[in-house]
């Protein structure tokens, strides 16, 4: 529920850190009109990470640490804002690598405490599952399917604090598991479009990869056994071939991503039903995350939903990766109820969206993992 206080225009800065992209943006909201991005810069480190092959955590924070400042000070340039005239500031607080996190949310503690604003610590998750709500204006209640490097879960986004999961991934998220083909196809890294690129010239229908978990009732999803199913492949044409040909890795491209669509479309059904079941007054499907900037996907998902009377969004593909953009948003989603922390907010590495169900990946020291 809104506070009653609330005014009819508020401007946030937002700050990301949880991963291996630096960013921080500037987002007005209006009462009239909405929300609008002033500035959304990110400062990628893939150079930084290419010769082991994924993310180092430790060079990941570093690099958060010394961009952080010069992302604030980029975002409130490009804005033309300062910071006597923004009314909060928002920080990705988890989940997230831990040294990348902590980076990000103590730069919001100096910021907030420097300048005497309101600090607004923003589920990472949460930020990609609001975005809809910043592009496109829905309302609730709608489904979304978070896909990325890190998870896969279809949730019905109730309210900006409440969210219900119909399933998730058990094992690999999808972004993962591209990123995982990509090194054993010796792709550059990240994965997810060296191999949606390559797919191009490949035969999806060559390689018969398995469809985990379309055999059994739900929404929860497998992508490991995909995953094992390529790299057996794979190594079936070195040996055959004496090595792996352009058209071998172009076809075991394609047909890893027909798999990975076929499931989410396939699973994207069975959570439209239970969605529609509750009968929304404006039926919606959202989707969001890295994995959302792949278009076969995007084709797929978006023809569901059409078979099913339902309207269908995605994001500007700037606005699926990482970025502050959307916890500048969730951050102006969450103040307008009223909701702030203070200097002892603290960096999470786990932070399930939905709470009231039990885990499904763990827990152990750190926490519910999702």
């Amino acid at each position: 529920m809104q506070r009653p206080d609330t005014p009819n225009q508020l401007t946030v800065l937002g700050i990301e850190s949880s991963c291996d992209d630096t960013s921080a943006a500037v987002v007005r909201w209006r009462k009239e009109t909405g929300g609008e991005i002033l500035s959304n810069v990110v400062s990628g480190q893939t150079e930084l990470h290419a010769a082991f092959g994924g993310v180092v955590p430790e060079i990941a924070a570093r690099a958060h640490a010394e961009k952080l400042d010069l992302m604030v000070e980029a975002a409130l340039r490009d804005a033309r804002v300062t910071l006597k005239e923004l009314d909060a500031i928002a920080v990705t607080a988890g989940p997230g690598l831990i040294g990348g996190v902590l980076s990000g949310v103590m730069c919001a503690k100096g910021l907030a405490a420097g300048a005497g604003l309101p600090l607004v610590g923003v589920n990472h998750l949460a930020g990609h599952a609001l975005t809809p709500r910043l592009t496109d204006g829905l309302g609730f209640p709608y489904l979304m399917l978070l896909v990325s490097g890190g998870h896969c879960q279809f949730l019905i986004v109730e309210s900006p604090d409440r969210f219900h999961r119909l399933g998730g991934t058990i094992d690999d998220a999808p972004g993962e598991a591209f990123d995982k083909t990509a090194r054993l196809l010796g792709l550059e890294q990240p994965g997810g479009p060296e191999v949606e690129q390559a797919a191009v010239a490949g035969n999806s229908k060559r390689f018969p990869f398995p469809r985990p978990l379309l055999d059994r009732p739900g929404c929860d999803m497998s992508f490991s056994g995909l995953k094992t199913a390529l790299l057996r492949a794979r190594d079936a044409c070195i040996k055959r071939e004496q090595g792996l040909r352009e058209q071998d890795r172009a076809d075991l491209c394609a047909s890893f991503q027909a798999a990975v669509a076929d499931v989410l479309a396939e699973k994207s059904r069975r959570a439209l039903a239970a969605y529609l079941a509750l009968n929304p007054p404006v039926p919606m499907m959202a989707v969001a995350g890295g994995v959302a900037a792949n278009n076969l996907i995007r084709a797929r998902l978006e023809a569901v939903c059409t078979e099913q009377g339902t309207g269908f969004v995605a994001p500007p593909l700037a606005l699926c990766t990482d970025n502050a953009g959307m916890i500048a948003w969730a951050g102006i989603e969450r103040f307008r109820r009223g909701e702030t922390d203070d200097l002892t907010l603290s960096a999470r590495p786990r932070w399930p969206l939905d709470t009231r169900q039990a885990a499904m990946l763990g827990s152990g020291k750190k926490g519910a993992k999702a």
